[in-house]
């Protein structure tokens, strides 16, 4: 695949300075100069990603309009230019489509279901720290990316649960079925027991072999970290995400009745196995609406989200959408302070 990162350009428009706006509502935005071909728009992201990086670390998410991304070979110049090493997506939880060149479709799931915010990977003990989003293809209504500042989450969280999370991390129980989430092979790319194992076992995951070939994983992480580049401490994890409390009630009883509350394809906990409250889990939730802000997307768009600061999601939408991911930078959970180290097991208090 040809690497767009080095293309010339004329001096007018790679010397063309950022001017990042600011709405309330909506992500920074940027608008990139006018009338650029694909070579010439790289070489302008390349020479001002010092300065779109320095935008992404003060506002969590940095979106770029106006530029000639148009399918995945594009997209993925664009990436290169910004992104300095990729990252892989593991532990896989949602269907994605693989164009290739670490270019994934942003999510495979129905229009109709909003995706909660979330930060990418949080349960992994690397993820990545920043994601790159593209517009190919915009919805007709709807669908916008959306994103919400984990710094100020943190600051608005109730302080008891704070101090809870902030002691004994959370704790993620998966379990894997053809029928509901993803098979286990599919989240770990293999269909070797032993493979799985082995990756379970240097990964800090706590797993468990079920009768009909399923699966059961059990992992212990920090929900608040620190960031590595500007010091600030983050709310970063799937706690609400993946909580049973946050599934559509309609959905939330089917799954129940199906496999029982323990049995659900994802379910969250404080780190020491306890549960919260309806009431609890609610105010987490209030913290992610008020902080969600939105931009509409458009062909052509990029959006980058540090994915320490900022946590991202998906509206529902009608129509066509392609919206395009990639993840780069990778940060090592202990290069992030976590308050609570990974475990197989619940906090013990010890």
């Amino acid at each position: 695949m040809t690497t767009y990162a080095e293309a010339p350009a004329p001096a007018v428009l790679a010397d063309a300075p950022i001017a990042a706006v600011h709405e309330a509502g909506k992500p920074a935005v940027v608008h990139t100069p006018a009338g650029h071909t694909l070579d010439e728009a790289v070489a302008w992201l390349t020479a001002h990603r010092e300065e779109i990086r320095a935008e992404l670390h003060r506002s969590g998410a940095v979106l770029l309009r106006g530029l000639p991304v148009t399918d995945a070979a594009t997209f993925a110049a664009a990436r290169d230019a910004l992104v300095v090493q990729r990252a892989g997506y593991k532990e896989k939880a949602t269907p994605r489509t693989d164009f290739g060149e670490g270019v994934f479709s942003s999510t495979d799931l129905p229009a109709v279901q909003p995706i909660r915010l979330h930060n990418e990977n949080s349960y992994t003990l690397d993820f990545p720290g920043v994601l790159l989003f593209g517009c190919v293809t915009a919805p007709e209504e709807g669908g916008a990316t959306t994103v919400g500042d984990m710094r100020e989450a943190l600051r608005q969280l109730p302080p008891e649960l704070v101090a809870r999370f902030e002691e004994a991390g959370w704790l993620l129980v998966r379990n894997y079925s053809e029928l509901a989430g993803l098979p286990w092979y599919k989240t770990f790319a293999t269909e070797d027991r032993a493979v799985a194992e082995a990756y379970c076992a240097e990964n800090t995951v706590g797993f468990e072999w079920l009768d009909d070939d399923s699966m059961v994983t059990r992992q212990r992480r920090s929900a608040i970290i620190t960031h590595p580049v500007t010091g600030e401490r983050c709310w970063f994890n799937h706690f609400a995400f993946w909580n049973s409390r946050t599934l559509d009630p309609d959905v939330r009883e089917v799954l129940v009745d199906t496999y029982g509350e323990d049995g659900l394809p994802f379910n969250t906990y404080v780190g020491d196995g306890s549960r919260l409250t309806d009431e609890e889990v609610d105010a987490i939730n209030a913290v992610y609406d008020r902080v969600t802000v939105r931009e509409s997307w458009q062909v052509g768009d990029l959006m980058l989200v540090d994915n320490l600061l900022c946590a991202h999601g998906r509206e529902a939408f009608k129509g066509d959408r392609k919206i395009l991911v990639a993840m780069g930078e990778p940060v090592a959970l202990a290069d992030c302070a976590p308050t609570a180290q990974p475990s197989t097991t619940a906090y013990s208090g010890k």
